[in-house]
């Protein structure tokens, strides 16, 4: 087994342990540093660039946010891509405007740049300590778990593809989709699963048939890969994080997703920009977000919290590694993977 297989390996164990450790107290949670408050409140606002979807959770978080502490929120919405390289753009020109970054390449990128800030709230240590990054760039807020969804309208249910094998049958020939961008939740991310599970040989042995069914290579996140199944451009999304389809479903939406094994998790994290503006009212953002207060917007609004203490109200949504199988990865190991990932992809679906 190579090196990084061996550290994606020990990093499912501790997020497995992290996962049955729901329900069980790993400490009280504090309150933010009055100190902190006091010198956000005197910045006065934050800018948070975020990939998260505005409606379903950035607005009810913000809400909450600027209410108890008074402290405007301007947020920016992006894929992780865009991003990171606004950041980077910024950071060359002298002028970093975003306060905060969250997603899930995000933060090991531009630690890697040296565009990260070094700090790890007071609230993440009652956090399963692999939510929380070693060298204290990022913290983990929501737990990501990547499946394949479909429109139940097209293909009723309980006759969708279930397994890899499956997804090779001619009948999905153009009818599957996902998203083009280097990312976790789009493409290179099918790759970089397939080959953890099946091994280099057998794994591109796979993806070289695979190719043959002609995916379609959306230009969107993979929320939008998902948007465009359910209204009929195609059959089949991959790649998508499957609490969206619930979210959908409960809307009226013909949405479902599919328990592959094994399926692909990988936490969503956040970090204070180095240099940015407001660098208090940043904190207090990330501290909020992985607060009892914050962790419970993520339940409410249908994401998965990494509070080992809050459940997410589907609790089918997130893999017990017994009956569903799953394979993590940590930030800093999907970006060095990435590309690798992305090669094999451009190489056999581009």
């Amino acid at each position: 087994m190579s090196v990084m297989g061996k550290t994606r390996t020990e990093f499912a164990r501790k997020i497995l342990a992290a996962i049955v450790a729901t329900g069980l107290t790993t400490g009280a949670a504090t309150a933010a540093d009055q100190a902190l408050i006091d010198a956000a409140k005197k910045e006065g606002e934050v800018t948070w660039y975020t990939t998260q979807i505005v409606n379903q959770f950035v607005r009810p978080a913000v809400d909450a946010f600027e209410k108890k502490y008074g402290v405007k929120v301007n947020y920016v919405r992006s894929d992780a891509p865009d991003v990171i390289l606004r950041i980077v753009n910024e950071a060359k020109a002298g002028k970093v405007m975003g306060d905060v970054v969250d997603g899930i390449p995000t933060s090991a990128a531009l630690k890697k740049q040296g565009l990260a800030m070094k700090w790890i709230p007071d609230n993440a240590t009652r956090l399963p300590k692999d939510y929380v990054d070693a060298e204290g760039y990022w913290v983990a807020t929501n737990l990501y778990v990547l499946t394949p969804g479909f429109n139940t309208s097209l293909i009723p249910k309980g006759t969708e593809p279930k397994t890899f094998q499956d997804l090779l049958d001619p009948k999905w020939l153009g009818k599957i989709a996902w998203g083009s961008a280097n990312s976790s939740s789009s493409a290179p991310g099918f790759v970089g699963l397939v080959l953890a599970e099946m091994g280099e040989e057998k794994g591109m042995a796979y993806l070289r048939e695979f190719s043959k069914q002609k995916v379609a290579n959306l230009a969107v996140a993979a929320r939008q890969v998902l948007d465009q199944v359910i209204a009929g451009e195609y059959s089949i999304a991959l790649q998508i994080y499957n609490n969206h389809a619930v979210i959908s479903a409960a809307q009226g939406a013909p949405s479902a997703w599919i328990a592959l094994q094994p399926a692909f998790v990988v936490p969503g994290v956040m970090s204070v920009t180095k240099d940015a503006p407001h660098p208090n009212a940043g904190k207090l953002l990330i501290d909020f977000l992985v607060s009892t207060e914050g962790q419970q917007i993520f339940r409410d609004t249908d994401y998965m919290p990494v509070d080992p203490d809050i459940a997410p109200k589907d609790k089918s949504l997130r893999p017990d590694g017994k009956d569903w199988r799953y394979i993590a990865f940590s930030p800093e190991q999907a970006d060095a993977a990435m590309p690798k990932w992305a090669s094999i992809y451009k190489e056999l679906f581009q």
